[in-house]
């Protein structure tokens, strides 16, 4: 395409540069297929659909297809929809002046047919950039057919002095001012059926229907619509002639290994220069992250169907960076690294975005969310450190029994307060001789800024696997042994 300055400004110049006009179907058809040749990515960004999703939303493309996303919230349909924007040619012409955006060789509005008989060749032309051709609606019960396609509107009819048999009367809705564009409904399930049956034509024979008027817009437009599997039970449904008219559905997910899920969180987390600058996050606390994610999408306390948001592990790595960062401010270090202790910072986090069932209402929000740290911390144990067997004669020498006989003999406990500074936390790891040896045997190669952050999972390990006790005061944690303080008592 010419430069901004060079692009023909009326049909006349249009027609001398050869330009051939399409619909946006083939268009994205078409761009597609050169990026795919090209071997060139077509969904930037997006991560974890490579071999699932993004194949089947490719053959939608090519099969000209209307497309509904299916999936639980957090699984990137709207950030998918938006991307299909790439695939659009970076600028198309249009009838200055209309409102549905009007191709030059092919008008559909009475201004823009008009326009054409008037003035010829010489009708202005504009430039459509593909940043404009995208057009998204939020399902609500509120929308109107009047909203989403059109209506009567009397004022200009009065301004104009026209009758309302006159079509000049009506006021398009966003559906047809979003002609030759990418047009998202979001949360469709959302939409009462009957603006749902507004679209029946729309999809199928592409012309609008409004008032009283027989009108033939043949729009051209790629409708993109999401729906979570949520909605067809609880609050509404697709009604079926819709569905059918929708020709690929697609069903999202969630990402499948930690690794991926690590990727999105990283990409999408919002967090300030000098928090990354200040704190360190080690690759062992990035896992922990993801797990305590997947251990809510497993939760017999969460509701499976409602789903579990990615945007959970996004918001709770900015708050574990930020509980991190306060600490720091308070005990006066200028750098940090994230504790596990650091993550009681991110149950606030978690709260929010998880549905419980009635079981887990019982036990109370916080509590399901601290028990998923636990669940987290046990799932990744076993992967670093020698399996703790749940049964385990008394006999069989264990790689945990000199930590575990250290907190026998520690009769007052150990105590990790929550703002202690950095100095006095490791100081205090460090007089654990067994935690720095079990350290260098099972995992010799762990970063050295990481050391401790590895010390404190093995104590929360052991108490997950009921080998040492954790209690949580107002101050910080307390780690005991859970049969010393008993048989000392005695």
């Amino acid at each position: 395409m010419e430069r901004a300055g060079e692009r023909p400004n009326t049909l006349g110049e249009l027609k001398i540069t050869g330009y051939q006009s399409k619909s946006i179907k083939d268009e994205l058809r078409d761009n597609l297929i050169q990026k795919i040749k090209n071997k060139e990515t077509t969904f930037e960004g997006v991560h974890g659909y490579e071999n699932t999703v993004i194949p089947e939303l490719e053959r939608a493309i090519l099969s000209r297809h209307n497309i509904n996303l299916l999936g639980l919230r957090g699984q990137a349909k709207t950030r998918l929809a938006r991307l299909m924007l790439n695939l659009l040619d970076e600028f198309i012409p249009f009838v200055e002046g209309s409102e549905i955006n009007d191709d030059p060789f092919n008008p559909i509005s009475r201004y823009a047919k008009e326009l054409i008989n008037e003035k010829g060749d010489d009708t202005p032309i504009s430039w459509l950039h593909r940043s404009e051709r995208f057009a998204e609606k939020l399902a609500t019960p509120d929308v109107t057919v009047a909203d989403i396609i059109g209506d009567v509107d009397p004022i200009k009819a009065a301004n104009l002095k026209l009758s309302y048999a006159d079509d000049r009367v009506i006021h398009y809705g966003m559906i047809p001012r979003a002609n030759r564009c990418i047009f998202v409904i979001n949360e469709l399930p959302d939409l009462q059926a009957r603006i749902q049956v507004a679209l029946f034509n729309i999809l199928q024979e592409g012309d609008i229907q409004i008032r009283g008027f027989k009108l033939r817009l043949p729009l051209d437009i790629q409708f993109m619509f999401t729906a979570n599997p949520e909605d067809y039970t609880n609050r509404g449904s697709i009604v079926t002639p819709l569905k059918d008219r929708i020709g690929s559905q697609i069903l999202t997910h969630y990402p499948i290994d930690v690794e991926t899920a690590k990727q999105i969180t990283q990409q999408e987390a919002k967090l300030v220069e000098n928090q990354k600058a200040n704190v360190i996050v080690p690759d062992l606390a990035r896992d922990l992250l993801e797990q305590i994610v997947f251990e809510a999408r497993k939760s017999d306390y969460i509701d499976a169907k409602s789903g579990v948001s990615a945007r959970l592990s996004i918001t709770a790595l900015e708050n574990l960076m930020s509980t991190a960062e306060r600490r720091a401010l308070v005990s006066g270090d200028a750098k940090t690294t994230v504790r596990l202790s650091d993550f009681v910072g991110i149950i606030p986090a978690i709260t929010g975005k998880v549905e419980l069932v009635y079981e887990g209402e019982q036990e109370g929000a916080a509590v399901v969310a601290y028990n998923l740290i636990g669940e987290a911390v046990k799932s990744i144990f076993p992967k670093l450190f020698p399996k703790i067997e749940k049964l385990q004669k008394q006999t069989d020498e264990s790689p945990y029994d000199d930590l575990v006989s250290w907190f026998f003999n520690e009769k007052d406990g150990f105590e990790l307060l929550d703002d202690i500074n950095d100095a006095e936390y490791k100081n205090l790891l460090d007089a654990i001789a067994p935690l720095t040896d079990l350290l260098n045997k099972y995992q010799p190669n762990t970063q050295k800024q990481d050391q401790y952050f590895v010390k404190e999972f093995i104590l929360w390990s052991l108490v997950e696997f009921k080998l040492l006790s954790k209690k949580r005061f107002s101050e910080g944690l307390q780690f005991k042994d859970p049969y010393g303080s008993f048989i000392s008592g005695i």
